[in-house]
């Protein structure tokens, strides 16, 4: 359960609600043969390959290590490739990637502002030569009066919004392989991209009785300011491979390793005031993704598909948070191929994620620690239309 920082005081509130929610991911795509018998493509993306939200109620339990988290990136890429010989092509890309970040949380300042008086009143004692236990007796004395005044844990509750933005580049290497004319096996990888923000914003909200007692026992800190941070999205390697065994069934799987340990550690917030750095320890550990299916041409114009995954978390229970309390899944999928036309093709597809109930356990930056487990899954609608001119 939720405990104000070092006293095992219960925090107040609720269960967050459903924080998960609807996320569409567009994406679109253009491409364009050309060259002697169309051995060269070229070829624009627009993406969103990374992505997560979470949005839990104001006042629940957890509130002072998350209650809004909200990451997008979304990849603007420009591609080429060239075919050597019927066997042999490679291709790369360069992608610009524009990440936007939103982090919010309450802040316990009834703990804080308590601390700092503790602190001040203990530091004045040891200062005019008293001793560690006459320091003590002042830092709970001052604790008192601050409790008194309506400063504990769990109380005088402030709120802080962080929120910046930057674009980066980025490239996708590639070649595919075609040792016979059912086969194809392929290989990309995509580098990290480090977004380096520089224009972030931070906005307090704190009472004005709690302003004015920081004013005097920390000045400079709780109030709205500019800030920079790092955050770095991973590179991935992936194979896949394709086999049409006859003119109705194709099979196909795809392994991908994402390089998340190196890339997403830790994110530091640096702000422009006296407040001390926020660093959030994400810890995430390198994954795995493989994924097998096959599809089945029931006509001319209707192709019927299915398949399974697995899709390795990059959390663990010693860092797991609860801005993204996620765990590792299996996926089960379903589709439809439509094509009315030589022109035109319609795909839809279903997927349903089968999970276990993470467990958390960690302590905001104020000392609130929250346990507990979450009820998570996943559903995935997917619909595209492909044009050929």
């Amino acid at each position: 359960g939720p405990g104000g920082p070092g006293t095992g005081t219960e925090i107040t509130g609720g269960n967050g609600g459903d924080a998960g929610m609807i996320a569409p991911v567009p994406a679109a795509y253009f491409h364009l043969p050309f060259g002697e018998n169309d051995n060269m493509h070229f070829g624009v993306s627009l993406t969103a390959p990374f992505g997560f939200k979470t949005d839990y109620d104001k006042n629940w339990v957890g509130r002072y290590s998350g209650v809004t988290t909200d990451l997008k990136a979304i990849d603007l890429g420009f591609a080429a490739s060239y075919d050597v010989n019927p066997y042999v092509s490679f291709g790369a890309s360069v992608f610009v990637e524009h990440l936007t970040i939103e982090l919010s949380n309450a802040l316990d300042m009834g703990a804080v502002v308590n601390g700092a008086a503790q602190q001040k009143a203990a530091a004045s004692v040891l200062a005019a030569g008293g001793t560690a236990a006459q320091a003590k007796i002042a830092a709970g004395q001052a604790a008192q009066q601050m409790a008194l005044m309506g400063f504990s844990p769990g109380s005088a509750d402030g709120f802080v919004t962080i929120e910046g933005d930057n674009n980066a580049v980025g490239y996708v290497l590639g070649t595919t392989l075609s040792p016979t004319e059912n086969t194809n096996i392929a290989f990309s990888y995509r580098s990290k991209v480090e977004h380096k923000i520089t224009g972030g914003k931070a906005n307090f909200t704190v009472t004005p009785e709690t302003a004015a007692l920081l004013a005097q026992t920390a000045p400079g800190t709780f109030i709205d300011s500019s800030g920079k941070a790092t955050v770095t999205l991973p590179a991935s390697l992936t194979m896949s491979v394709t086999h049409r065994i006859n003119d109705r069934w194709t099979v196909m799987g795809d392994v991908s390793r994402t390089a998340w340990k190196t890339a997403f550690d830790q994110v530091t917030v640096d702000f422009a005031s006296n407040q001390p750095d926020n660093t959030l320890g994400f810890h995430y550990n390198d994954t795995t993704f493989g994924s097998i299916g096959t599809e089945y041409k029931l006509s001319d114009t209707i192709t019927l598909r299915g398949g399974v995954a697995y899709d390795e978390s990059p959390t663990s229970i010693e860092h797991r948070d609860v801005r993204v309390p996620d765990v590792t899944r299996k996926w089960l999928s379903l589709g439809l191929g439509w094509t009315p036309s030589e022109k035109t093709e319609f795909n839809f597809g279903y997927t349903h994620l089968f999970t276990n109930e993470p467990g958390i356990n960690v302590t905001s930056a104020t000392g609130n620690v929250v346990k507990g487990k979450y009820d998570v899954g996943g559903d995935i609608l997917a619909a595209s239309i492909n044009y050929k001119f």
